[in-house]
């Protein structure tokens, strides 16, 4: 059964996390921190290697972009959860594209493996990331030529919805794109649980 954890700001959905996973004791994470290469702001990356560790899981950190084929096949094989954090949409697709991770990632969690993300990380699920133009910089994948997605879901999470700074750019996004596509906006303080074929949102 596919599961699936999406939230804009991780460190602030831990009590919905812990609900919605109880089997965390000594399990091992495979946390993929790529999206925010590109970023000044990255506090979040250091925020939810945290609130994973405080959980009680054994985080494994796979930076995509400078990893190895190994590394990145047998860290996302072997590792019991998948956690993409937060940071550039775009440079996170063309580093997974380029790397092969993509396909990985979504073999995984169709075969049931949690997916945890954050942000963008929850943004690169959907069928297509087009949408986050509104969010995010293009410019910082220049060998990004697609831009279909991981479509791990069949809706398109609009993150940080109501909370500065994205508030501008989530709601012009929902302006811009409600009529056409399934849009799913959650604030920080919101998570999507997708089980199976079941969708929930909750607050903390």
């Amino acid at each position: 059964m596919k599961k699936l954890f999406l939230s804009s700001s991780f460190q602030d959905v831990t009590n919905i996390f812990t609900e919605f996973e109880k089997d965390l004791i000594g399990k091992t994470v495979t946390f993929i921190p790529t999206a925010s290469i590109v970023e000044k702001v990255t506090f979040y990356v250091t925020s939810g290697k945290k609130a994973l560790e405080k959980m009680g899981l054994i985080v494994d950190e796979l930076e995509v972009s400078t990893a190895s084929a190994d590394e990145i096949t047998s860290k996302i094989k072997q590792n019991d959860f998948i956690y993409v954090t937060g940071g550039n949409t775009f440079y996170l697709l063309q580093e997974l594209k380029r790397t092969g991770a993509d396909r990985l990632i979504i073999e995984e969690v169709n075969a049931g493996k949690l997916y945890i993300g954050e942000s963008a990380g929850a943004i690169v699920t959907s069928p297509n990331i087009e949408y986050a133009k509104g969010m995010d910089s293009e410019k910082e994948a220049p060998d990004l030529d697609n831009l279909d997605a991981l479509g791990l879901v069949d809706f398109y999470t609009v993150p940080h919805h109501t909370n500065q700074p994205f508030k501008k750019a989530a709601q012009s996004i929902i302006d811009t794109y409600s009529a056409t596509l399934p849009l799913s906006p959650i604030s920080n303080h919101d998570a999507i649980l997708v089980s199976g074929n079941k969708l929930e949102i909750k607050r903390s």
